[in-house]
């Protein structure tokens, strides 16, 4: 579960379920991540789903300033013993808590605005996207996977190979921009990063007050 995928441009959070809930060995061709989970996952990403304007520096969420993000996931019983339906955004900046934008996609209920089983059916076909999501077992495979337990793990994260095209560019990168799902923001597609990373370049991040509760408990 990537709760959080995040550059000063962009911003998603991605489902990515697997067949099983628990540690597992695997060999050769069956450790393909296509295989064992779901490699592409049911994302939200406000700039993806037609909201342009939500997220980036200067925008509703401004990411030139302080900001509290919080995922709240949400069971068919309302407690945190239940089984996962949905999973929503909320962002809290200068005392503000504001909601994460709905979709506005042709073909997709613009009532959506945050990931469920509906919405990941919905958007895998407009999209003309394989389902591997719905394959792995969708949010059922992710509730099970939180009932074993998880572990926060935080990285800045360089994706060699796509260049990170699949968080704020283009992507795929010969689709066409207009068709939906293909733009996912502002940032030309380009020759990315190398390793090491050129002189003067250095990539920081903060995060603090990391907190796990009841939901609305900040």
């Amino acid at each position: 579960m990537n709760v959080w995928e995040a550059n000063s441009i962009s911003a998603a959070y991605t489902a990515h379920p697997c067949d099983t809930a628990s540690q597992t060995r695997c060999s050769r061709a069956d450790c393909s991540s296509s295989r064992l989970c779901d490699a592409d996952g049911c994302d939200f990403n406000p700039y993806r789903m037609g909201n342009t304007t939500l997220f980036g520096a200067g925008s509703i969420v401004n990411t030139a300033s302080k900001m509290t993000v919080v995922t709240q996931f949400i069971t068919d019983s309302g407690k945190s013993s239940g089984s996962l339906k949905e999973i929503r955004r909320v962002y809290i900046q200068n005392g503000q808590v504001i909601q994460n934008s709905k979709v506005n996609i042709p073909g997709m209920p613009n009532s959506y605005n945050s990931i469920s089983a509906a919405y990941c059916s919905d958007q895998k076909r407009v999209f003309g996207d394989k389902d591997s999501f719905g394959e792995h077992g969708g949010l059922a495979s992710i509730s099970k996977a939180m009932s074993a337990g998880m572990v926060l793990s935080i990285s800045l994260l360089g994706d060699l190979e796509t260049n990170m095209y699949w968080l704020d560019s283009l992507y795929p990168t010969d689709g066409d921009p207009s068709s939906p799902g293909v733009a996912r923001g502002i940032c030309p597609n380009y020759v990315g990063p190398t390793l090491p990373l050129e002189p003067g370049v250095n990539p920081t991040v903060a995060f603090s007050n990391i907190r796990v509760g009841d939901i609305n408990v900040y």
